[in-house]
């Protein structure tokens, strides 16, 4: 990530998540440029980022998020967890193994390799397809988030899985918006009648605001296929 890179996918994320352009202030670009040089990781903004408009959206606040200033407190608490983190060498991490990785089903060595496999993944469509199309855009950002964050979680000295699904859930929904934004209408609908087909026997028995859910997950699921796009979440280990 070069210097300007970290300013772009800051403010990228933040338009995204919040779903109407909206040109970033000079108070939230002297907000990014304050993160950038005291070191907060942007892996750990953008955790931040999401996680903040996470909160706003549970909360079902009717004002939308118009300045970057709404994710500060999110991104300070992040980035206070991950210096946390940092505390203690290499050796101490392996004597606290055994308690760190209690919290998760996965080993440190499983989660690791689990990110290899992700960024090769990543790297080898990334170099498939055009690079000034969105999807290919997205998953060039997408390979050099998860080389950051591979980097940062095998030299922590603290293994957090929580964090680490954060992050990894951010960017697969940074690549299913990409893939909204590259497929044609036509491609689209096609898809989205194939499963309104397969969920019309349940409809009846779901509720509007399940049905819709299942009805999004099954269409980003099918066009995640059609385009190969790997699933990073640890959900899908």
């Amino acid at each position: 990530m070069n210097y300007f890179s970290y300013f772009s996918e800051i403010e990228d994320t933040f338009i995204r998540r919040r779903g109407k352009h909206l040109f970033v202030s000079s108070i939230d670009w002297a907000l990014m440029e304050s993160w950038k040089e005291r070191g907060v990781p942007l892996h750990v903004a953008l955790r931040g980022i999401e996680h903040a408009f996470e909160s706003h959206e549970l909360k079902k606040r009717k004002r939308s998020v118009k300045s970057l200033l709404y994710c500060q407190e999110e991104v300070e608490a992040q980035y206070a967890e991950w210096l946390e983190s940092r505390v203690g060498s290499q050796e101490a991490a392996v004597d606290s193994e055994a308690d760190s990785t209690s919290q998760t089903i996965f080993s440190r060595d499983v989660l690791i390799q689990h990110l290899n496999q992700s960024l090769e993944r990543v790297t080898q469509l990334r170099d498939s397809r055009n690079a000034e199309d969105e999807l290919g855009q997205a998953l060039a950002r997408a390979a050099a988030l998860l080389s950051e964050i591979r980097e940062d979680f095998s030299t922590a000295a603290q293994t957090d899985a929580r964090k680490l699904e954060q992050s990894l859930t951010g960017i697969d929904r940074l690549l299913d918006d990409a893939i909204s934004g590259t497929i044609t209408p036509d491609e689209l609908a096609s898809t989205t009648n194939e499963v309104d087909a397969q969920l019309k026997p349940y409809k009846r028995q779901m509720d509007k605001a399940a049905f819709e859910q299942t009805r999004n997950n099954l269409v980003r699921k099918r066009l995640r296929e059609q385009f190969d796009v790997p699933r990073l979440s640890l959900f899908y280990l």
